[in-house]
């Protein structure tokens, strides 16, 4: 690999950790692409963020899980699928399992081959309003489609494919993928889900009804979520850091992206011992 992007979350921790970064890559003869921000705290020379994915074979996330989904939506609209190397500098890291102290070591593996990826299930989801696209996104841990601060209950029509699911009044349904399940939708009282297995989770966010349960459903399918609200304030929130507003009769229609996201393993911890060390398991 030559050619290597570094997006880095807007702290100060993380500008000083791409400031050195960018040095030890020079030296191992690597081209270095900043994205702007990153660049202007550092002093070096910045390139459009939406740029990076097709200049870089590969892209390394300094901050955490939040700067890590920016990076994969990012790597999703371009035209190659670039594989992160997330370094956790925040408190959970369930993606960016590697740590700053662990940085250097672990990148020599992966800019020599010596390092795995996991390919990770993403979503797109589609808003349609009178029958005509208006947008889409592609996400790698949830789509939500719920009510805003001040808004009731949103009323919604689930499909799966061709067939009715049901009707639910609740606060909101996130549709996650396995990555995902460890987020919004496990607080919510979904499942956790292996990464591997091809599938997602419909998770009602306090539903009406007790017996509205989450359901975890193959990843071939097709889900449509139609708005039956008229009042306004209902939106759609994808991966928690996107919004875009619903109306009434707009049909949110998700499947599984075309595209994964790959992300660099840790060498020697497994899903397991994260999801252990991260949830506090047998403490």
């Amino acid at each position: 690999m030559k050619n290597i992007g570094i997006i880095a979350k807007d702290i100060t921790k993380a500008h000083q950790a791409a400031g050195k970064l960018t040095k030890w890559l020079a030296v191992k003869g690597k081209r270095v692409f900043l994205d702007e921000r990153t660049a202007l705290a550092i002093g070096g020379k910045g390139h459009p963020i939406t740029s990076l994915p097709n200049k870089s074979d590969m892209i390394i996330v300094l901050g955490g899980d939040g700067t890590l989904l920016s990076a994969a939506r990012l790597v999703a609209d371009a035209k190659k699928n670039v594989p992160l190397f997330g370094v956790n500098l925040g408190s959970l890291g369930f993606m960016a399992e590697i740590s700053l102290d662990e940085l250097t070591a672990n990148l020599e593996k992966a800019l020599t081959g010596k390092l795995e990826t996991d390919k990770r299930m993403m979503l797109t989801a589609s808003i349609v309003r009178g029958g005509t696209l208006v947008s889409d996104y592609a996400v790698l841990n949830d789509v939500v489609v719920g009510k805003g601060a001040f808004a009731r209950m949103v009323a919604l029509d689930v499909s799966v494919g061709d067939d009715h699911l049901t009707a639910i009044r609740a606060d909101g349904l996130i549709l996650s993928t396995p990555t995902g399940s460890t987020a919004y939708s496990m607080s919510a009282g979904g499942p956790i889900v292996h990464p591997s297995v091809d599938c997602f989770v419909l998770t009602p966010i306090c539903p009406h009804m007790l017996s509205n349960r989450p359901i975890v459903i193959p990843d071939r399918s097709v889900v449509r979520v139609k708005i039956l609200s008229r009042s306004e304030g209902v939106s759609l929130t994808l991966d928690g850091q996107v919004i875009h507003s619903l109306e009434f009769n707009d049909i949110v229609e998700v499947k599984k992206s075309k595209r994964s996201a790959l992300l660099f393993k840790h060498p020697r911890k497994d899903y397991f011992e994260i999801l252990r060390t991260k949830l506090k398991w047998g403490n």
